[in-house]
């Protein structure tokens, strides 16, 4: 069964993928297409390729960033995030590029940039104004931390230049009316036109009016270890959503859910028959820090569930092994209250890494479920206290040869690794070389931009 789960996984993978090369390549397949308008250079026409491949690009990712579960269910929420980042860089390169092949052979001169010469045709200054709109959203996710851009204001223009930068491109097509000249191919390109807009009102009308209607309220507060708060939400007048131990969701609190002020988190606990949910934060940002100012009945919006972090997609495990550092525990505490509750005796590892014996959040429940679950934890502490006698240090190989099992087969150990990135990639490195299979090992990243 735990092929059958994993081939279906990936034929869906597959299928997306397909999905998305077909419609990144339709454009330039239909360009080519008779009738072509005749005694065109190779490079004006190459250049074309380039421009309508990453134009494509550039309308997909809406749809890359609209939360289709069907679509993210494969690969897990943030591996699509970081593919849309990754592609965008691709897009905005060939983008670049089709201007630039225009200029080297001079087939259009240098001067046809200048947006407020009275000479430059509309089509270029729709060209321009794309190409400076794509060049911000760049500079700015790449190098939002260096800018010190907060978060929620970064959203909100990421969202006007993205918007900018496709809409303009759409209108540089339509002006050069070069190679849409017959019926059928602009119908091509009104439906790429369509599916854009609706994509907008889907994400910025439809969702938030959708989550308007289904708020949760604030059942409780809670302080935690570790400079964290534990929020205990309450559906409002709605039965609640459904998730599965591990995922996330999107939060919206103090605003609107039209205000696009949204932040993701991981579920800290079991699902619930009434369906109230908790979310365990810690305070980094602005938004966490206010967190603790909630207070009941306070109304919250939650969109999810999200995510392929979860202990659900591998049924058929012998074992699980979870290994957390900092606020990463929440996810592999979310999994370890189910499986509690499922009253699921197989062999359970937990190496939970933090700087002290105060800074691990949820430790408490974790020593309880220890008697609940057939769970061995094991603390690494970077500063231990006085008599410690367990691990110190990081979360090292040295340290995960002591305590993960000594067999090797594929799809018998389910291993699952959350925390900073640092502590993650080097986890990972780890049993990479320890000979554990990588589709065996499964991570969740939330520093997106």
């Amino acid at each position: 069964m735990m092929i059958n789960h994993r081939l279906n996984r990936i034929f869906q993978g597959i299928f997306w993928v397909l999905v998305y090369l077909f419609l990144t390549l339709l454009p330039v397949l239909v360009m080519f297409l008779p009738p072509r308008p005749p005694g065109r250079e190779f490079i004006r026409e190459f250049s074309v390729a380039l421009g309508f491949v990453g134009l494509a690009m550039m309308a997909l990712q809406f749809a890359l960033t609209a939360r289709f579960k069907t679509i993210k269910a494969p690969y897990g929420a943030d591996v699509v995030y970081h593919f849309h980042r990754q592609i965008s860089i691709l897009a905005f390169v060939l983008i670049l590029v089709h201007p630039i092949l225009l200029f080297i052979p001079q087939i259009h001169p240098v001067s046809i940039l200048n947006i407020f010469s009275p000479d430059t045709p509309w089509r270029a200054r729709f060209a321009v104004t794309s190409l400076l709109a794509l060049s911000g959203l760049i500079v700015m996710a790449l190098w939002r931390k260096p800018l010190k851009i907060e978060y929620t204001r970064w959203r909100i223009w990421h969202g006007m230049l993205a918007t900018a930068a496709v809409a303009f491109a759409m209108l540089h097509v339509l002006g050069v009316n070069w190679y849409i000249n017959e019926p059928w191919k602009r119908l091509l390109w009104a439906g790429y036109s369509i599916f854009f807009v609706g994509l907008l009102f889907y994400t910025r009308v439809w969702k938030p009016w959708q989550l308007l209607r289904t708020p949760y309220r604030v059942r409780e507060v809670k302080a935690e270890r570790g400079g964290s708060w534990s929020l205990v939400l309450e559906p409002d007048g709605h039965a609640g959503l459904q998730f599965h131990p591990g995922q996330f969701a999107w939060i919206t609190a103090f605003n609107s859910p039209f205000k696009d002020a949204e932040y993701p988190f991981s579920f800290s606990s079991a699902p619930a028959s009434d369906g109230s949910v908790r979310f365990t934060i810690k305070e980094l940002g602005d938004f966490t820090q206010r967190i603790k100012e909630l207070k009941p009945g306070d109304k919250v919006y939650v969109d999810g569930p999200y995510g392929a972090f979860s202990i659900d997609r591998h049924p058929d495990a012998k074992e699980f092994v979870f290994i957390a550092g900092g606020v990463g525990i929440t996810p592999m505490v979310s999994m370890l209250h189910t499986l509690a509750q499922r009253n699921d005796q197989r062999p359970l590892l937990l190496i939970y890494g933090g700087r002290d014996l105060e800074s691990l959040t949820l430790i408490e429940e974790i020593e309880e479920l220890k008697n609940r679950l057939n769970l061995r934890v094991v603390y690494v502490l970077e500063k231990p206290p006085a008599g410690w006698e367990g691990e110190t240090g990081y979360i090292t190989r040295k340290v995960l040869e002591r305590w993960l099992p000594p067999e090797r087969r594929k799809d018998r150990t389910e291993i699952f690794v959350c925390g900073p990135l640092p502590m993650m990639n080097s986890v990972e490195d780890s049993l990479t070389k320890m000979g554990f299979f990588s589709g065996d090992v499964h991570s969740e990243r939330f520093d997106l931009v």
